[in-house]
């Protein structure tokens, strides 16, 4: 009796865990796999913060945000199901004793401000990614020791199409956000944001201070000015940035700054404030920039130059990365240096393109994705595509799951079908 309590007990334990390893690892998993490329530079982040990003060919990284967000999508899928469960459980244990270890030194050392274990999704300081690891640990212990424990949803002739399907799919998905743009957008300029009602801070709290700064380069040295100290034209520009001074209430948009080009000044607050339409052409490193349909962006910079909309080009690159672009592509519409992390931030496309109005963002396109003439045959505010393109996160969220769930339904009722009818046919050979 003593003996069988026990077992209950280890059983139960050790499928809570394996149930609590599963949600995370398909959340984990599922949020980073629509979003690739903001893995990709949560991964560059580290590397730059060790030092060692030289080591590494550019795609690696990338090919590493994908491998791992569908490893860990997979297990998580694997564990719930209880299919490949030596597979699983290993591949768990494993992730965790590198990831527990990691978490540790980023929390002691703080090298970048949040590990991105759950992407944009749900961000938690290093502190409390460590104890959510440990937790994580532990489970994956029990797991991996007790494996057999765990019982299955399907048989074992057809877990090998549960294991394919949630390779593909996961694979599929990844690839699908990456050509296009993320179809669950986690960060503050999604679609419908008022870029300017992001930056407002409540009545009565204190507000962060940030800097500008501009990295410039003369003579082989390169020095940071200011607005204050800008230097004169003798000095190359390299990059701009946005610096934190002092710590306070943060908006959720709280970096969003337009540098004209041509002047130096700062037309934020004049585009913002705009009552009619305006493009922003991001490309956060003009020079990285894919220019196969430079053509159709030109194209819509006429458009906008014809109904009298503005456009703008936004970029971290200098000056003589942006003479290059512009001498490669014929490029006429005007630019605007803002900092590198917030383009990234502000689109997963490089270049992307934004419309807004008074300082709502209406619609993003990614570069394969751009509205071309036969679209951009009236004014805006007699077409569809003037129009605030509406999105539900929860909505977008039910349709993914159900090509996900519905086939794996499917193939779990076949497997149910298949097995009852094995009883029957027992039953009626006795």
């Amino acid at each position: 009796m003593e003996t069988e309590r026990r077992h209950i007990i280890k059983l139960v334990w050790v499928n809570t865990c394996r149930f609590l390893l599963a949600a995370l690892f398909i959340f984990s998993g599922f949020v980073k796999a629509v979003d690739p490329l903001g893995s990709f530079y949560k991964i560059q982040d580290y590397l730059t913060a060790f030092g060692i990003i030289s080591w590494f060919p550019a795609y690696l990284p990338l090919l590493f945000a994908i491998v791992l967000s569908s490893a860990e999508f997979c297990v998580g899928v694997f564990l719930f199901f209880g299919v490949r469960r030596k597979i699983a459980s290993t591949l768990a244990l494993l992730l965790m004793s590198v990831m527990t270890p990691l978490t540790l030194y980023l929390a002691l050392a703080n090298p970048v401000s949040d590990c991105g274990c759950f992407g944009d999704a749900w961000v938690l300081t290093n502190w409390q990614t460590f104890g959510k690891n440990i937790v994580l640990l532990v489970a994956a212990i029990a797991v991996f020791r007790d494996r057999k424990l765990m019982f299955r949803f399907v048989t074992l002739k057809i877990e090998w199409m549960v294991s394919l399907y949630t390779l593909l799919f996961v694979f599929a998905l990844s690839f699908y956000c990456l050509e296009y743009l993320p179809v669950l957008d986690f960060r503050p300029y999604k679609i419908g944001t008022n870029i300017k009602a992001g930056m407002e801070i409540p009545e009565g709290a204190k507000p962060s201070v940030f800097e500008s700064r501009f990295v410039l380069e003369k003579d082989g040295r390169r020095q940071e000015f200011t607005l204050d100290n800008y230097p004169d034209s003798t000095w190359t520009f390299v990059e701009t940035r946005t610096v934190l001074k002092e710590k306070g209430y943060e908006p959720p948009i709280h970096d969003f700054s337009m540098i004209s080009l041509g002047t130096g000044e700062d037309i934020t607050d004049s585009v913002l404030s705009d009552k009619g339409y305006a493009f922003l052409l991001v490309a956060h490193r003009i020079e990285e920039a894919d220019d196969s349909n430079i053509d159709l962006i030109n194209e819509i910079y006429d458009y906008s130059a014809e109904y009298g909309y503005g456009f703008y080009a936004l970029t971290s690159s200098p000056d003589e990365e942006i003479g290059m672009w512009r001498e490669r592509t014929g490029a006429e519409y005007p630019f605007c240096q803002m900092d590198d992390i917030t383009l990234k931030t502000i689109i997963r496309s490089n270049p992307g393109l934004l419309l807004i109005k008074d300082g709502t963002i209406l619609n993003k396109w990614s570069d394969n994705q751009l509205p071309d003439e036969y679209v951009l045959n009236d004014s805006l505010d007699k077409l569809e595509l003037g129009q605030q393109k509406q999105e539900n996160n929860l909505h977008t969220i039910g349709y993914v799951l159900l090509w996900f769930i519905v086939p794996l339904t499917l193939v779990i009722g076949v497997d149910i079908l298949v097995i009852k009818r094995r009883e029957r046919k027992s039953k009626e050979r006795q």
